[in-house]
C-alpha cells in the first residue's frame, strides 16, 4: 500500500494524506482523523527513505543476497550501491540466507518499503521448481526483478550473467591442453550457476576423451584446511594431476594441499579458481583463475534498470563472456 491507495480510501487528495504524513496544521482535525484510520486499518508504515511522499517513486532498490560475508557477494553489493548512487537512487541491503521460507520473509520486508526495484544477487535465489519460485513472480509483479548471476523466465524478471559453462569448458580445456590428463573438480554449491559450471567441466571431459568426466567432479567443503584434508583423502582413491575448482577460496585450499605433499606447481600439479577475487593473487603461488567481471554485471543490471524505470523495453537476459587469468598455478 502507499500513498496513491490511502488517498484512495480516504476520498481525499494525494497532497492532503502528504500533509497529514508531515504533521501540517493545514488539515482539519476530522480529515486528520479519517486519514489516520485508514492507516491503521491498513497497517500502513510511512516509508522514512521516500524523497517525496508527493511522488510514486521512492528512489530506493532493495539488494537481496545471502551472505554478504562472501567476498563475491560482498563485491557484488559494493559495485551495485556504487551504481545507484550515481544515479541518485538509495539502496536496502538484507541478507537472507540460504532457506528459502527467510528469502520470502526479507522479501516481503523490503517489498514493504515500496522499493522502485529488486536485485537478487547469487543464483541461489533461483529454486529448483517452480512452486519455489512463486515468490520472485509475486515479486515482479509489483516492481521490476533482476537476478544477478542466475536466470528465471518470467514478466518483469531481467537476469544478467557470466556465461559460466563457457568458461569453466574453457579453463578445463586449456589446462589439458597444458599437460593435465587427470584433472579433478570441485564445488561447494549446485545453485543454477553451480550447475553450469559442473557442465562446463563434463563437456571438456568429453570432448578431449576424459571418459570418466562425471566421476571426477566432487562437493567439497570450502574453508581451506577442510579442502586440502578432503583431497589427501580423495588421492588414496584417484589419481589426479590438476584441480579446477568453482570459487577462488576451493582453489586457495588445492594449492596449500598441493604444497603439503610436496608437489610442484604447475610442473606436476595445476590448480585453477573462479572469479578471480583478491584470495587468488594473494595466495603464494598466485592462482590462475576465471575473472567474471562481477564490476560489469552490476554496472549494465543498474544501467538497464534505469532504461526500466524510464519505460523503455530490454531483454529478458543479458549474457556476457568471462575472462581466464593465467597466473603461476598453470603451466
Amino acid at each position: 500500500m502507499n500513498i496513491y491507495d490511502i488517498s484512495k480510501q480516504a476520498g481525499v487528495s494525494i497532497a492532503t494524506v502528504s500533509r497529514v504524513l508531515n504533521g501540517s496544521d493545514k488539515v482539519s482535525p476530522a480529515t486528520r482523523e479519517k486519514v489516520l484510520k485508514v492507516m491503521e486499518q491498513n497497517s500502513y508504515t510511512p516509508n522514512a527513505f521516500a524523497r517525496s511522499l508527493g511522488l510514486n517513486s521512492m528512489h530506493t532498490v532493495g539488494i537481496l543476497c545471502a551472505d554478504s560475508s562472501d567476498v563475491y557477494l560482498a563485491s557484488a553489493i559494493y559495485y551495485l550501491e556504487r551504481e545507484l548512487r550515481y544515479h541518485s537512487y538509495a539502496s536496502m541491503l538484507c541478507c537472507t540466507g540460504y532457506q528459502l521460507e527467510e528469502k520470502k520473509k526479507y522479501l516481503q520486508l523490503l517489498l514493504s518499503r515500496n522499493v522502485d526495484a529488486l536485485f537478487f544477487v547469487g543464483s541461489n535465489f533461483v529454486e529448483d521448481t517452480e512452486k519455489n519460485n512463486a515468490y520472485l513472480f509475486e515479486a515482479a509483479g509489483k516492481v521490476p526483478v533482476f537476478i544477478l548471476n542466475g536466470y528465471l523466465a518470467g514478466d518483469n524478471i531481467h537476469s544478467v550473467l557470466c556465461d559460466d559453462s563457457l568458461a569453466v569448458s574453457e579453463m578445463t580445456d586449456t589446462l589439458i591442453k597444458r599437460g593435465s590428463r587427470s584433472p579433478v573438480y570441485l564445488y561447494r554449491s549446485l545453485s543454477y550457476s553451480g550447475k553450469r559450471k559442473l557442465a562446463g567441466f563434463q563437456e571438456a571431459c568429453e570432448k578431449n576423451g576424459i571418459s570418466d568426466g562425471k566421476g571426477r567432479a566432487f562437493s567439497c567443503p570450502a574453508p581451506v584446511h577442510d579442502t586440502m584434508t578432503f583431497l589427501a583423502g580423495l588421492e588414496k582413491d584417484l589419481t589426479f594431476d590438476a584441480c579446477i575448482t568453482a570459487d577462488d577460496e576451493l582453489a586457495v585450499g588445492a594449492v596449500k594441499y598441493a604444497l603439503s605433499q610436496g608437489k610442484k606447481i604447475p610442473a606436476e600439479f595445476q590448480v585453477t579458481g573462479y572469479n578471480n577475487s583478491l584470495l587468488s593473487t594473494c595466495s603464494t603461488p598466485e592462482i590462475t583463475t576465471v575473472d567474471n567481471r562481477v564490476e560489469f554485471m552490476c554496472t549494465t543490471a543498474v544501467s538497464l534498470l534505469m532504461q526500466v524505470l524510464d519505460g523503455k523495453d530490454i531483454p529478458a537476459r543479458t549474457m556476457f563472456s568471462a575472462d581466464l587469468i593465467h597466473r603461476e598455478t598453470t603451466n
